[in-house]
């Protein structure tokens, strides 16, 4: 989705970075700092097309890679979605806390239900550390460690280059992957999963 981000707006969105550490590699705030940002909800409506009028965010991350802080990533699935307290649901497991907040893999179908938005404040080339994504991969269900190379192959890769104030909107379970920035760029993204549906059990989203 090119230009969904206006450049007076980049700069609200920018300034959400400034709470990351000089060589962390990203942050996980709270959804207060993002909810009154008029990109934000641009980017709600859009995938509210898709998902439904009761889509709303339900997991935040600032990704940083810069010369402090640069990293890569193989290929995987996002297994896991945020919530407010742990509880024991059938299907649900896995749990971990990721900055305090708790974490849980999800039965498959409840990842592909969702959709994740990625807001570029940087230029994205192929020296940038592009998201890598298997199209395709993310009707496949849960894949298997030991099968995410075949997968791959099968699917082939796509980079998702994209300019400054571009979204990329993509299934969420999706094979994805990136490589490390080269050296002297710096890649912002703000990464936020949506969706428009309630978890079972009395399991909560964050927001």
């Amino acid at each position: 989705m090119p230009d969904i981000i206006e450049a007076s707006e980049a700069g609200s969105l920018e300034v959400l970075f400034d709470q990351i550490p000089s060589g962390c590699p990203g942050a996980r705030p709270s959804f207060a700092t993002i909810a009154p940002l008029t990109a934000v909800e641009r980017v709600r409506a859009i995938v509210a097309s898709w998902l439904g009028p009761q889509t709303r965010p339900v997991r935040l991350l600032l990704l940083d890679k810069s010369a402090t802080a640069n990293w890569a990533l193989g290929w995987h699935q996002d297994r896991t979605v945020a919530v407010r307290t742990r509880r024991e649901v059938a299907g649900f497991g896995a749990w971990t806390q990721k900055a305090g907040v708790p974490h849980v893999a999800p039965p498959i179908d409840v990842l592909q239900r969702m959709i994740t938005a990625r807001l570029h404040l940087d230029d994205i080339d192929e020296d940038n550390a592009p998201l890598l994504i298997a199209p395709g991969s993310h009707r496949m269900g849960l894949i298997r460690e030991s099968a995410i190379d075949a997968a791959v192959a099968t699917c082939g890769t796509a980079p998702c280059l994209a300019d400054r104030g571009d979204v990329w909107l993509y299934s969420t379970p999706i094979l994805h992957a990136s490589a490390r920035a080269a050296p002297g760029r710096r890649r912002r993204v703000i990464q936020i999963d949506f969706a428009a549906f309630d978890l079972p059990g009395g399991l909560e989203w964050t927001t």
